[in-house]
């Protein structure tokens, strides 16, 4: 069997286990022994088998972060210790590892060097501290440092140097930490003071230098807010004391100390108990994640309000810690970078780190790009990103298209401000936009987005590539992917007649003309290619356009029109089954609004009000009969009602037109009152009355009106005026004669001796018989919005008025509305025998209301 070299802990495991077993049964170490050796045997079989598993998962899914981590810990665990550094490498060359991680290999690689192997695993935790902040492994890298460092151990010029500068380093990453910075500074202080130690007493300008080093350090520490800040005060104090200065080292006051310094910590304590309640929100541990991360983006806002671009980054690398693969944090983070720093180094990291924390976020490596553009990185650099980029699996196919086009961007940009050798080859954003189409086009066709990257690659082709040849290839392309895409054809042709090609235009218009578009693309076309030749062509050109784009239109029309009716058809046939259904579930409510009532209310009615009762189930049968009948109705109705206006049977109200004064006058301005027509026929003189025609609904003038005269003379003046203008439009004057009218029209005269023509007619019955229903309705206490109030229509000749709520009822009844009580009854009082009975009222009792309205 191949032996494998064990890793430290797994022999002090070991060690700590064989212990363990001795003192607790000594007498049986044997049979200790022997049991010890089979479950090993069992659980090397078991390890085996679940290496294998890891193994497999790996290597066909190398991204599964959750199994490299259970295979470096069983790597760990059994002490392969040449395979758990490759897996650690393997891990960490996709994904950063957490900070444990990195103490937990630094510390590995420790226990298997010496000293003089040191840089190797300096280089680790170099590795570990730039991708998270952690305070914990910043202190074990000094730690290191001072322990394994030969010079730095002897306390060498170039060992302090060393020291010194990972201190500065420590202290400008991780110092403004609140909770945990003090950790840094309490380090720095005690290296320098054990320096003082080491320098000999009688060399006092060295020692002195050394003093001010250290009250310098302590000096920057009480400026900055800390959670410990006054244990610190009170080590500085204690400190001055064994330098020989005369001060409390009891108390956490500022007494005593240099002013500036009182000053500075005063206002770090201010700071730090303006902070306090959040540190606490961000470090609770009763809290969820959720929580935790609000928490973080208030103290963030916070921060900021103050303008301190150091503190926030400070408390970004912290949330980003806690937080690694919060996209929407590395966006934030690296969006106030961009606003604050710009560019540099530190930007570029932090783009860096962020892509490999969040790599499925296409935002993150577009921006990534331009950070590195804007710093002026080399063209390797930026390429090694890009093709990085395209290693990652994004979530649309939009974060692909906007990663091509920025690289493209960023490669026009650098070719066209390039000089000298620096100038780029253009066939590198040939190559860009060749990869670009090739991943795209399968995934977006007929899609605008592809056809803005086409469109840009032909621009460039013709612009940096100086190749037409090579831009129509472009969009022949194009054309082979998206060629029902009417911008496509468009996009071609707007290049054409760019470059002044008539003829290539011609021949495009010709390709395209009959393909079958969205929407009114079709169309579109054809009117574009006429358009075309109106403006550029020939007339032979413009004729044989038309020739060919005609019998397209033509046919394009009698299709729309077919789909037009198709719809229309499929939506009228929607409504009337809709229809339909309204009306079967009203029936069938209707009918069983009795049948639901329970037995002991439906008794309580018929108690109360049998006759009620038996009026409401009358009227329901009723409402249903009538319901079948009603086409029938209304053609009898208007039959009755033209009889009944051509009968005369009362001379004395009613008679035929011989002679009038009266102008009837159209074209009427909205505006005009009957001040305006006075004044208009003020020259003519015999006005006796002005009636402008109004809206019964709406109130407004219907531009229609009536003006009687004294005698036919004043009449004949005023028709005169014909087509004169009155308010800005030419007024129409006639004579008004109702014996011109259409057979059947009739005309009645008003009690006051004022005559109807047939139009006035029509609207006075039409007032009247509302009104007539509307008092009917008033007095049976029943309301006009029932659903059995039914509509008559009045005919004038082949004219008619909708007037609502009337139904006939026997060959003497007139305008009795449905479930309205006949005129003359009521229930307010008893009736009497003078008050009338319940009979209708006649035709003839009717038309002396009428003339009395």
């Amino acid at each position: 069997m191949e032996q494998v070299e064990k890793s430290p802990i797994s022999k002090r495991e070991d060690t700590e286990m064989g212990e363990s077993d001795v003192d607790e049964n000594p007498k049986s170490i044997g049979k200790s022994s022997s049991d010890s050796e089979s479950s090993d045997s069992e659980d090397e079989a078991e390890q085996n088998g679940q290496l294998l598993t890891l193994e497999s998962e790996l290597s066909t899914n190398p991204s599964n972060y959750d199994a490299h981590v259970q295979y470096i810990k069983l790597l760990r665990r059994r002490g392969e210790i040449e395979k758990l550094r490759e897996a650690r490498e393997n891990m960490n060359a996709l994904f950063p590892l957490s900070p444990s991680m990195w103490v937990e290999w630094a510390k590995d690689e420790a226990s298997l060097s010496n000293d003089s192997d040191s840089e190797a695993v300096e280089k680790l935790y170099e590795r570990g501290i730039s991708e998270y902040l952690s305070i914990p492994l910043w202190s074990e890298y000094l730690n290191y440092v001072q322990e394994h460092d030969p010079q730095v151990r002897e306390c060498s010029a170039d060992g302090i140097s060393k020291a010194r500068n990972l201190f500065e380093r420590a202290v400008t990453a991780a110092a403004l930490h609140i909770a945990q910075g003090s950790q840094i500074w309490d380090a720095y202080t005690q290296f320098e003071q054990a320096i003082l130690l080491t320098i000999d007493q009688s060399d006092i300008q060295v020692k002195e230098k050394q003093v001010q080093r250290i009250r310098s350090i302590f000096h920057r520490c009480l400026s900055i807010p800390f959670a410990n800040l006054k244990s610190t005060l009170l080590a500085y104090k204690a400190w001055e004391v064994e330098q020989g200065n005369a001060l409390c080292a009891e108390s956490d006051d500022v007494d005593g100390i240099e002013p500036h310094v009182a000053s500075a910590y005063q206002k770090a304590e201010k700071m730090y108990n303006a902070r306090a309640h959040l540190e606490e929100q961000i470090t609770r541990e009763d809290i969820s994640e959720s929580e935790r991360f609000q928490n973080y983006m208030s103290y963030l806002e916070f921060e900021k309000s103050f303008g301190d671009p150091a503190r926030v980054q400070i408390l970004y690398e912290r949330a980003i810690t806690d937080f690694p693969v919060s996209s929407d944090l590395w966006l934030d983070y690296t969006r106030y970078l961009d606003k604050t720093l710009k560019a540099g180094n530190a930007v570029k990291d932090v783009y860096s780190r962020a892509a490999r924390n969040c790599p499925w976020v296409g935002e993150l490596w577009v921006r990534y790009l331009l950070c590195l553009e804007s710093g002026h990185a080399s063209e390797k650099e930026i390429s090694a990103v890009f093709e990085k980029s395209l290693q990652c699996t994004f979530s649309t196919l939009e974060e692909y298209h906007d990663l091509f086009l920025t690289r493209v961007d960023g490669l026009r940009r650098r070719m066209s401000l390039a000089k000298g050798d620096d100038v780029l080859n253009y066939s590198l954003i040939r190559e860009c936009f060749q990869q670009a189409a090739d991943y795209l086009s399968p995934h977006m066709k007929n899609n605008d987005g592809l056809l803005r990257l086409y469109a840009y690659w032909a621009r460039l082709e013709l612009k940096l590539g100086n190749d037409l040849i090579a831009a129509r290839g472009v969009w022949e392309s194009l054309l082979k992917t998206c060629g029902s895409m009417l911008e496509a054809w468009k996009g071609y042709i707007a290049m054409e007649i760019e470059l002044g090609h008539i003829n290539e235009v011609r021949a495009i218009y010709k390709r395209c003309y009959s393909k079958r578009f969205s929407g009114t693309g079709s169309e579109d076309i054809c009117q574009a290619w006429l358009r075309f030749e109106r403006e550029f062509g020939t007339l032979e050109d413009l004729n044989y356009a038309v020739e060919k784009v005609t019998p397209r239109l033509e046919e394009l029309q009698l299709f729309r029109l077919q789909q037009e009716s198709k719809s229309f058809s499929e939506a009228t046939y929607q409504r009337e089954q809709n229809l339909k259904k309204t009306v079967r579930e009203k029936r069938k409510s209707g009918l069983s609004t009795i049948d639901e009532q329970s037995p002991a209310k439906r008794q309580k009615n018929t108690s109360q009000s049998p006759k009620n009762l038996h009026e409401e189930k009358d009227t329901q049968r009723q409402n249903l009969a009538e319901a079948n009948v009603r086409k029938e109705q209304k053609g009898k109705v208007e039959k009755q009602v033209n009889e009944l206006l051509m009968k005369d049977t009362n001379p004395s109200k009613t008679r035929l037109y011989t002679d009038q004064c009266t102008a009837f006058l159209s074209n009427l301005s909205f505006k005009a009152k009957d001040e305006d027509l006075h004044r208009f026929f003020s020259d003519v003189g015999g006005v006796t009355s002005i009636r402008i025609l109004y809206n019964k609904f709406t109130g407004q003038s219907r531009g229609l009106a009536y003006v009687d005269f004294e005698d036919d003379e004043h009449l004949a003046a005023a028709v005169a005026k014909n087509k004169q203008m009155l308010l800005g439009k030419s007024l129409s004057i006639a004579r008004s004669n109702p014996k011109q009218g259409r057979k059947g029209s009739i005309a009645l005269t008003a009690p006051d001796g004022h005559d109807f023509n047939d139009l006035e007619c029509t609207n006075r019955l039409s007032i009247m018989l509302s009104k007539l229903v509307e008092d009917a309705s008033n007095r049976s206490g029943i309301d006009e919005s029932s659903e059995s109030k039914e509509s008559v229509e009045i005919s004038k000749g082949s004219a008619h008025k909708r007037v609502e709520n009337i139904q006939l009822k026997g060959k003497n009844t007139f305008a009795v509305p449905r479930n309205v009580r006949p005129l003359g009854w009521t229930t307010n009082k008893p009736r009497t025998t003078e008050e009338g009975d319940d009979k209708p009222k006649s035709n003839d009792e009717f038309r002396k209301m009428f003339m009395k309205t």
